[in-house]
């Protein structure tokens, strides 16, 4: 079984779209949160990922339902509270709750903090196994993460790594829509449960398209900008 695991998306359609597109045959998809926020595109990107069979994933990856935990701003947007949040994370949060519709704002709300595939093999969560708000960067991986599955798939960094563990694999697959790892390009990764390998991928798009949605919608414009430099 291979599953394209996805996280970190945040309203960057043009970045989805490149990643969707890049995506090899896969068994299915996986969201490790944050669908919503920064850039000026959260209705698009929360269809795309509730309903990729009649939006952006349609002629490429046959898929019913990307399932998806909750991020930290997936949860600000769909509550209203934004703790702690800087001033482009506070506008992208009133931007989405402006921009989608009770329906959407409901699903956001439902999103679990941890969901289980592949039979239980497989662990999803946004920023820890205990502390969803918890940034787990790489040099905190360990086999100690991990519970009863194979793989824990975390986001919320931006930075896209993987450890491989007698007792499993631990990974990051990066940010589609906003990576702060230097690398400007859209992150993803594809996870073999056959093999147990994770092949860390990334892909090109039009970031100066992105740069201009986002002066347009009068968003802060450091949120574009700062896609440039991967950071």
């Amino acid at each position: 079984m291979r599953l394209g695991l996805i996280s970190d998306v945040h309203g960057n359609r043009v970045a989805l779209e490149a990643v969707l597109t890049d995506v090899p045959p896969v068994d299915g998809l996986l969201c490790a949160g944050d669908v919503v926020g920064y850039n000026p595109w959260h209705a698009e990107c929360v269809e795309a990922i509730r309903h990729p069979g009649e939006g952006l994933v349609a002629e490429h990856v046959a898929v019913d339902s990307i399932p998806t935990v909750e991020g930290n701003h997936d949860r600000a947007v769909a509550t209203g509270h934004a703790p702690h949040f800087n001033h482009m994370a506070t506008a992208g949060v009133e931007q989405a709750r402006e921009q989608l519709d009770g329906d959407q704002l409901a699903w956001l709300d439902d999103l679990p903090t941890e969901l289980t595939a592949a039979g239980g093999r497989v662990k999803v969560v946004h920023g820890h196994p205990d502390d969803p708000d918890h940034y787990t960067r790489p040099h905190e991986f360990g086999p100690d993460l991990l519970d009863d599955e194979d793989v824990l798939v975390m986001g919320h960094t931006h930075v896209q790594h993987h450890e491989v563990y007698d007792e499993g694999i631990v990974v990051n697959p990066g940010s589609v829509g906003q990576p702060r790892d230097g690398d400007p390009e859209a992150a993803y990764a594809v996870l073999d449960l056959n093999e147990m390998t994770v092949e860390e991928r990334r892909v090109d798009y039009d970031v100066d398209a992105v740069i201009a949605a986002v002066e347009e919608a009068g968003l802060p414009r450091q949120i574009g900008f700062r896609l440039l430099e991967g950071r």
